[in-house]
């Protein structure tokens, strides 16, 4: 029943339409599949919806929706991963509301946030799942906002409903980013660039004319995880497999298994997740394991390291992984969220740039085998879209192999922040004059192109200035998680922090969880990063915090988040810890 290739998509401009237009077309064809992990050795328990089953539960939760907010408001979804999300999500479209994709309260470290966004976007309506209901409504019980489960509005709710007229230019959901200098900011997407960005993805990575199958297990409130399990599949009439988050951290196996089991399986993850199952999927885990069928793994987070895709290639190459799988992707919530992709098919591309030039705003190439050369991915070229590497301060396009300020155009770029005209103004009204007219949006990324191909270089707020000159902290900590065997990799932070002399430069860094802080020799481990770092980068480490698994604070994407990681060191968070 699955296996025949979907018709091509019609030009719908909502994501509602396409459901119902699946739903009259092909209603008996799988549209997703959430596989649930309920023990610790569970293989998986398949819970499916068809696309006709998925057009009646969205709008019988959509006609309860209107039975208790207008159009326009708010409705946060705090359901767990799952079909409860994904209808919930529909739903306030359908009924012509502004969806908030959150989380449910127990997401560890994030409560302080949730409180935020929800005080932020003042939804009129939240929707939760049975299982959750008692504990989002006891979460949400100071705000006196309406909570319903999503599993427990009965079909017959949709029945004699009629949903409003279609409008695409309205906002669709407010995607809020996930750092954590500011207070929440929610992104304004509309219906138009949702669809808009669902369609560039497709054709980025070969889904708009191939049948492919979108697998993943990206949280549902991240922008990546959205798009890629629920909008892009919507607008091509794919079935989308997920799985929860968790269940990939305890066993990430697991992911494996439904990327071969699935045909021509496209799926997403960032950096980190694909040295994870280089080193923690076993070779008992790998026995009858088949990955040839795999179209295209996104890889999403900055940077994207070459050396990953190399060890994550090596790990598998005897299931059958292709190397030109690899997709090194760039994106970011204010263009709902990708922007520039490598092509499926084609080799990685790679970039081994002089460390000190780029420092100084040049991309200049240098030997690969340099231990001062950086080694950095393309992440390709965009679909749809405009990209421009800009002066950030003079405003000035830059030149091919300089680095800058990346700034982005398309139909896909949101409208806006929520209630923030002013931040508005400031990321999505730039402009750079006649030879490229309109609205730009600033992205606070840096890169430059090479070949044709975007590199992204680092955040422009990240930037470490010692004696005028910049370093790029993702490198240092890559030069630090390589000095010791203990160091905890992508679980370490560097930033500078205000000194007598100038900026002093400070390391955060988890400790390896196969260890305990006692059998770590903390001095040795010390010495061999700071010379590491000296060596490397002529920079010398004012101090090193060695702190336990889980400390180093992270985003809701998963990135560790640089800037709250020193607001704690500054605050003496990290006092009782190691600090040498």
């Amino acid at each position: 029943m699955d296996s025949r290739r979907p018709p091509l998509a019609p030009a719908y401009r909502t994501l509602p339409e396409y459901v119902r237009h699946w739903a009259e077309l092909t209603p008996d064809r799988r549209a997703f599949t959430f596989v649930d992990h309920p023990a610790p050795n569970s293989r998986g328990v398949h819970r499916t919806l068809t696309w006709q089953r998925l057009d009646l539960r969205v709008r019988a939760l959509a006609a309860r929706l209107t039975e208790h907010a207008e159009p326009g408001a708010r409705v946060a979804v705090l359901c767990p991963q799952g079909t409860d999300y994904i209808t919930g999500f529909l739903a306030a479209l359908t009924a012509g509301m502004v969806a908030v994709p959150l989380y449910p309260p127990g997401l560890p470290g994030q409560g302080d946030r949730l409180v935020g966004v929800l005080g932020d976007a003042r939804p009129a309506v939240v929707l939760t799942a049975g299982r959750a209901l008692e504990e989002v409504t006891d979460f949400c019980e100071r705000a006196r906002v309406t909570v319903l489960a999503a599993d427990r509005v009965p079909d017959s709710a949709a029945l004699n409903w009629q949903a409003p007229a279609p409008d695409s230019a309205a906002t669709a959901y407010l995607q809020y980013t996930s750092g954590s200098t500011r207070a929440p900011a929610g992104v304004e997407i509309t219906h138009a660039n949702v669809v808009a960005n669902a369609r560039q993805a497709l054709a980025a990575y070969g889904a708009d004319t191939h049948q492919v199958t979108c697998v993943g297990w990206l949280p549902l409130y991240h922008d990546m995880g959205l798009v890629l399990s629920v909008a892009a599949p919507v607008v091509r009439g794919l079935l989308s497999v997920l799985m929860d988050p968790a269940a990939f951290l305890h066993e990430p196996a697991r992911w494996l298994r439904l990327l071969a089991a699935h045909p021509r399986a496209l799926s997403a993850a960032p950096n980190f997740a694909y040295d994870y199952c280089a080193s923690a999927v076993t070779g008992a885990q790998k026995e009858g394991l088949r990955l040839d069928g795999v179209a295209a793994l996104i890889n999403g987070s900055e940077p994207v390291r070459p050396g990953t895709a190399d060890r994550f290639r090596a790990a598998f190459a005897g299931q059958g992984l292709a190397a030109e799988v690899h997709c090194p992707s760039y994106g970011l919530a204010e263009a709902t969220v990708f922007v520039s992709a490598a092509r499926p098919g084609r080799p990685l591309g790679r970039f081994a740039l002089d460390r000190d030039a780029l420092a100084a705003g040049k991309a200049l190439p240098a030997r690969p085998e340099d231990p001062r050369a950086v080694l950095l991915a393309g992440c390709g070229t965009p679909v749809g879209q405009r990209v421009r590497i800009v002066d950030p301060v003079a405003h000035a396009v830059l030149a091919e192999g300089e680095v800058g300020e990346i700034w982005v155009q398309g139909p896909n770029v949101g409208r806006g922040y929520w209630n923030n005209s002013a931040q508005t103004d400031r990321v999505f009204g730039a402009t750079l004059g006649e030879e490229a007219p309109g609205s730009w949006l600033r992205t606070g990324d840096l890169g430059t192109v090479l070949e044709g191909q975007l590199i992204v270089t680092g955040r422009l707020k990240d930037l470490i200035v010692v004696d005028g000159r910049n370093h790029y902290p993702q490198d240092v900590e890559a030069t630090a998680q390589d000095a010791h065997h203990a160091v905890r990799r992508d679980r370490l932070a560097a930033f500078g922090v205000p000194g007598g002399a100038g900026e002093r430069v400070v390391l955060v860094a988890e400790h390896a969880r196969v260890t305990s802080l006692s059998d770590i020799d903390v001095p040795d481990l010390t010495r061999a990063v700071r010379a590491a770092v000296a060596a490397r980068h002529g920079l010398r480490l004012a101090d090193v915090v060695l702190v336990a698994p889980g400390t180093v604070p992270r985003t809701t994407s998963g990135k560790v988040s640089r800037a709250l990681t020193r607001t704690r060191y500054l605050e003496g968070a990290y006092a009782a810890e190691s600090a040498v």
